[in-house]
C-alpha cells in the first residue's frame, strides 16, 4: 500500500528487481498504481487484473501505462505477492502499452 498524493492510498505493484528493493542505499522503487475500489468492469487494454489470490481484499486493477518512482519509506503495508505467471502478464502488458521494442535473437 502506498499513499499516492493525487489518488490517495492505494495498492501498488513493485516492479523493481530484488537487488533494488533490498538495497538500503537506494531509496526508491519502480511501481504501478492499482485501483483498489471494487471492480465491476473488465480491465481496459492498458490494465491487468489481480484478485484475492494475491492477498488483496477484492479484485483490483493494475494500471500498466504509467510507472511511478516511489520512496520505499512511504510504503505502509504489504498485502501479498504476485505470482510469477501474473508478473509475466503484467510485464507483457507494460511492453505492449508502452510500445517497447522487443529484441529477439
Amino acid at each position: 500500500m502506498f499513499p499516492f498524493s493525487k489518488e490517495k492510498r492505494h495498492p501498488a505493484v513493485i516492479i523493481s528487481n530484488d537487488e533494488t528493493c533490498e538495497n538500503p542505499d537506494l531509496a526508491e522503487v519502480n511501481a504501478l498504481l492499482c485501483t483498489s475500489a471494487k471492480v465491476t468492469r473488465p480491465p481496459k487494454p492498458t490494465e491487468e487484473l489481480l484478485d484475492e489470490a494475491y492477498g488483496l481484499d477484492w479484485k483490483t486493477i493494475v494500471r500498466c501505462d504509467r510507472i511511478y518512482l516511489l520512496p520505499k519509506a512511504q510504503f505502509d503495508d504489504r498485502k501479498g505477492c504476485v505470482t510469477e505467471e501474473r508478473r509475466h502478464l503484467i510485464a507483457r502488458k507494460i511492453v505492449e502499452v508502452l510500445r517497447l521494442p522487443i529484441y529477439r535473437r
